[in-house]
């Protein structure tokens, strides 16, 4: 019963449009992300979900700063305003914003942390950049079900929109991976790169509208946000996607992807061509 199975399976591999070896990568890359999952929060009590506590933790944070302290009121369709929903706005924006941080910070020293594997002649040093990313990208996702449920219980309704969040997931990965694919490939050669993404991540956080609507970016600034900060546009779907239902930047989410592919083949390029001098330099 098994051998006519197996011929189909073998089959239809062979009339797909991916080479077998890819597969091969695909499979080490979901054991590598796991592993590394599992090993974050080795030993403790509540495992992976403290990636969830201290995203809420985050939020409760700039809550209290902003919508309490500082008094920054918002108006979103079909939530009431108050301060808790101003939380479901900013958790929003954080949600994205945390899984590309973690993600580029990590996946920037993937291949010095990992000498042994980058010696090894078989091992497909490509996929080492892609695991923190995917790591970081799978424990935002406890974030976005939180936020999801938050919203669906203060709104009484769950949009249909969600359908549409892996259009902006894609972008995000890409923009993800690519800048890790770069930063990891500069730092096996200049080792100040993790320092310098370290300053650039601080000051590219605060000229996202994240803790901050973006009604308040002047006019003549705001057109330059939008189309030369891809993590604005992410950011600004999501919440048109979880929050209100709607999309407002259809335009801008195009170009986000368009910028985000070129980002991924620049750093996969980069990358694969400083790829044969890892190991005489680590």
């Amino acid at each position: 019963m098994l051998k006519p199975v197996k011929a189909f399976a073998r089959n239809a591999i062979r009339l797909l449009p991916v080479r077998h070896p890819w597969w091969t990568k695909l499979d080490l890359l979901k054991t590598l992300v796991q592993r590394d999952l599992e090993a974050r929060y080795k030993g403790s009590i509540l495992g992976n979900l403290w990636s969830l506590i201290n995203q809420l933790v985050q939020l409760l944070v700039y809550t209290y700063l902003f919508s309490i302290v500082l008094q920054v009121k918002l108006s979103i369709k079909g939530l009431p305003a108050n301060n808790f929903t101003y939380g479901l706005w900013l958790f929003a924006g954080l949600v994205p914003w945390t899984a590309f941080l973690i993600g580029l910070m990590q996946s920037s020293t993937s291949v010095i942390t990992q000498p042994n594997l980058v010696k090894k002649v078989v091992f497909p040093l490509v996929l080492l950049p892609l695991v923190p990313v995917l790591s970081a990208f799978v424990e935002s996702s406890l974030g976005l079900m939180a936020l999801i449920t938050f919203v669906a219980f203060t709104a009484k309704t769950i949009h249909s929109t969600l359908w549409l969040l892996p259009l902006v997931w894609v972008p995000q990965l890409l923009l993800t991976a690519g800048l890790g694919y770069l930063t990891a490939g500069l730092t096996v050669f200049l080792r100040d790169i993790p320092q310098t993404i370290g300053v650039i991540l601080n000051l590219w956080f605060y000229v996202t509208p994240i803790i901050y609507p973006v009604s308040l970016i002047p006019e003549s600034v705001r057109f330059w946000v939008f189309w030369l900060n891809p993590l604005a546009v992410i950011v600004e779907v999501y919440r048109d996607l979880v929050l209100v239902g709607e999309v407002h930047h259809w335009a801008q989410w195009a170009a986000t992807s368009v910028f985000s592919l070129a980002i991924f083949g620049v750093g996969l390029f980069v990358f694969k061509r400083l790829r044969p001098a890892f190991a005489d330099v680590i």
